[in-house]
């Protein structure tokens, strides 16, 4: 992760908890209260975010001190103690619920991510996020896919080209927007378009793109996607990807699973935040 950006996103995101101060801790503890604390798994979880954890607390005092007993990546069990604490108690206070959010978050979609990645473990096909990510924490997110074994899509818009249904409807079919694509000087660029049926798979091999993505097909549309392309591009299946639908995807044959899933509907892991 880049640290100028993660700096700036917890200062933000600080900055909207806080405001101009935490009037409870404030008014119960004195300046030099010191509390020592830890970190508690509630739910089995991929642990994912402890860098973003730590860095809040950083931000806030530089005397605080935080012990992880896990690496992110690392399966925790329920009731097992994460990391320990210590240092003045409003400042622990104070940065708790931002810390907590973030690493409940990513790990999260680190935890959801390895369900995908264990479902496919007999097959080739490796599982994929998508920019379906929250605003402002696709740095995050994207981050916490990786750590739950699975791969980064294009990170934004300026990452690759990306032919998509509204861009082919606009340009009046899929050879014309790659021809325009390829006419801007696009010759090291990846292309990948997006199919509804097998007519605009026949259409997309004809014009020679990278990788082919099949959109919300069934899967035995999917199958014979797959003996078409025949090897000739990569073949992405996306659209209505859920965990229970892994397997079949990936026994037929495509090579990228993509799921919104992972990032845009996925629950927070139980952790808590514990001061003595």
């Amino acid at each position: 992760m880049n640290k100028l950006a993660l700096d700036d996103l917890l200062r933000r995101s600080l900055l909207e908890d806080i405001g101009f101060g935490d009037i409870t801790s404030e008014a119960i503890f004195p300046e030099d209260h010191i509390s020592q604390g830890f970190l508690l798994a509630k739910q089995n979880l991929v642990l994912a975010g402890m860098q973003v954890f730590t860095q809040v607390f950083a931000l806030l005092d530089s005397q605080i001190q935080i012990n992880p007993y896990y690496a992110d990546g690392t399966a925790v069990p329920a009731g097992e103690k994460i990391a320990s604490m210590a240092g003045n108690t409003r400042s622990l206070l104070a940065g708790e619920r931002v810390a907590l959010n973030l690493l409940q978050r990513m790990s999260g979609i680190a935890t959801h991510t390895r369900r995908y990645v264990e479902a496919v473990n007999d097959f080739p096909a490796v599982i994929v996020d998508t920019r379906k990510t929250t605003p402002g924490l696709r740095m995050l997110e994207k981050y916490a896919v990786t750590v739950g074994g699975g791969k980064n899509h294009r990170y934004g818009l300026d990452s690759m080209v990306l032919i998509k249904d509204n861009h082919i409807q606009a340009a009046g079919g899929i050879s014309t927007a790659v021809q325009r694509v390829r006419s801007q000087g696009a010759f090291f660029r990846k292309i990948e378009v997006e199919v509804e049926n097998l007519q605009q798979v026949q259409e997309a091999l004809s014009v020679g793109v990278d990788i082919i993505m099949l959109d919300n097909m069934h899967i035995q549309m999917i199958e014979q996607a797959v003996k078409m392309i025949d090897g000739k591009a990569l073949v992405e299946v996306s659209g209505n990807v859920v965990l229970e639908r892994v397997s079949e995807l990936a026994a037929a044959g495509v090579d990228i699973i993509s799921s919104g899933e992972l990032t845009h509907s996925v629950k927070a892991a139980d952790i808590s935040m514990r001061l003595s």
